[in-house]
């Protein structure tokens, strides 16, 4: 048996349904991992061994009498540090959050986890109100990377992706407003999903409005899968979330990919300069697609960069989660997010609306697009992991300029994920993102079951394992 850190949440659930783990056993483990490597990589806001380690014994005691609560029953998971789990604070990154009240109520999701006998490990780091795609806060300090301690995690879900890259749990929820999963997934070498908007219920709204998605983060797709098969549904208190799946996420998951139409877009159109060691191992991965009978076609969607219509509803939002802070308290945010709301509340009602006019044609372009292809694949970045520290590799602009491939699909709210496709001659992680329509959430997860099928993901270990 395989040390229960190098575990998946499938295979955990089967050995525990054999007797040959307990989820005592696992969860001490990961909380050893934690404590091993947590002054390095900086992945947790907060540890809850106590309540673990009482989830876990629980747990423990079900499947010894052959009744285990849920899906999940024992599994260690992590939770973003901007989702509600209750009996503690939720602090978003924020120095300049309150932190009085009872913390009583779960997020859906996390409550989903719950009812399923989930084993809470903690919560994750988190830049502040997830506003850039790197994870640092002046809360927390920098998360890195599990490859290389001088790299960024990436983000906004960097500690999430740190921890199930390190062994820390196989679980680890995140939220996406502009690849806030995908991202850190993609430099940290794990599988992330973002679901289609509404598929996982979402509460309290984010201030960033229907950009905003949750999703799971784990060591493949067969987790993400499963995961979904337990988040996803309806939830009362999102008013926005969508009606109880069709079926389950793991029915057709390893039907594979032949026949399906398959778009591959290298570059936008040439829009996007991507890294030549990236732009290759994409290319392979590809490549792999074809060679499991899918057609591919080398085609780019139909539209331009639609940055500026994105910052206006980011920055609009950003100023909507802080207008509530006084003097004192804007003082205190991360200077960044501080300059991105001040630009945000100057934007006028007819500028956000022109903004949505954007939004809702990049859907439609979508829309039209996938009658032709069933899904479509491009670099989930352009780059490797950088400096950790730093919002860009250049120092200059905002996070956007660096993850042209990620936003766009939070404004069609589509479903996309990033799979790991290779190593660059510095052992830094490379992610392949795979797209679908809205509601393809399933497809998705089935090219990406058939990449980690035909080795595409098998990629070396961090260095800290």
């Amino acid at each position: 048996m395989t040390q229960p850190g190098g575990l998946t949440a499938v295979q955990l659930v089967a050995a525990y349904s054999k007797g040959e783990l307990s989820p005592v056993e696992v969860t001490r483990a990961a909380l050893a991992r934690i404590e091993e490597t947590e002054p390095a990589v900086n992945a947790f806001v907060r540890v809850d061994t106590e309540s673990a380690l009482e989830r876990a014994a629980e747990s423990e005691e079900r499947w010894g009498r052959g009744e285990p609560q849920g899906l999940l029953d024992g599994v260690p998971v992590s939770v973003k540090d901007i989702l509600l789990l209750r009996g503690g604070p939720t602090l978003r990154g924020s120095k300049a959050t309150r932190t009085e009240g009872d913390w009583a109520e779960d997020a859906p999701s996390v409550a989903r986890l719950r009812e399923h006998g989930a084993v809470f490990l903690g919560k994750t780091t988190t830049p502040e109100y997830g506003w850039k795609g790197v994870t640092d806060s002046p809360l927390t300090g920098v998360t890195r990377n599990p490859y290389d301690l001088t790299r960024t995690a990436g983000g906004s879900s960097g500690g999430a992706a740190a921890a199930v890259a390190l062994g820390a749990g196989p679980v680890a929820l995140g939220t996406d407003g502009g690849g806030s999963v995908r991202i850190p997934g993609a430099f940290c070498g794990v599988f992330a999903l973002k679901p289609t908007y509404g598929r996982v219920p979402l509460y309290p709204a984010s201030a960033f409005g229907t950009l905003s998605h949750v999703g799971p983060m784990t060591r493949d797709a067969a987790d993400a899968a499963l995961v979904m098969d337990v988040i996803s549904g309806p939830d009362h208190r999102d008013w926005s979330g969508l009606g109880p799946p069709a079926g389950s996420f793991r029915d057709g998951l390893d039907d594979g990919v032949r026949g399906l139409r398959v778009a591959y877009s290298p570059s936008f159109g040439g829009q996007v300069a991507v890294a030549p060691q990236v732009a290759a191992a994409v290319r392979r991965a590809v490549e792999k697609l074809a060679g499991l009978g899918a057609y591919v076609e080398e085609a780019d969607p139909d539209f331009s960069d639609p940055v500026e219509a994105f910052h206006a509803l980011w920055f609009a939002g950003a100023a909507r989660a802080t207008q509530h802070f006084g003097k004192e308290q804007r003082a205190q945010l991360d200077p960044g997010l501080r300059e991105i709301a001040a630009r945000g509340a100057r934007y006028s009602a007819l500028e956000y609306l022109a903004a949505m006019d954007i939004r809702m044609d990049l859907g439609r372009r979508m829309g039209r697009f996938h009658s032709t292809y069933d899904l479509l694949i491009t670099p989930t970045l352009p780059l490797t992991a950088f400096e950790a520290g730093r919002e860009t590799p250049s120092g200059r602009g905002r996070w956007t300029g660096w993850t042209p491939f990620t936003y766009p699909f939070n404004l069609t709210q589509q479903p996309a994920a990033t799979v790991p496709c290779g190593v660059d001659d510095a052992g830094l992680p490379i992610g392949v993102q795979v797209v679908a329509a809205r509601h393809g959430d399933a497809l998705v997860l089935r090219a990406a079951q058939a990449l980690y099928g035909a080795g595409v993901a098998d990629i070396p270990a961090p260095a800290l394992l």
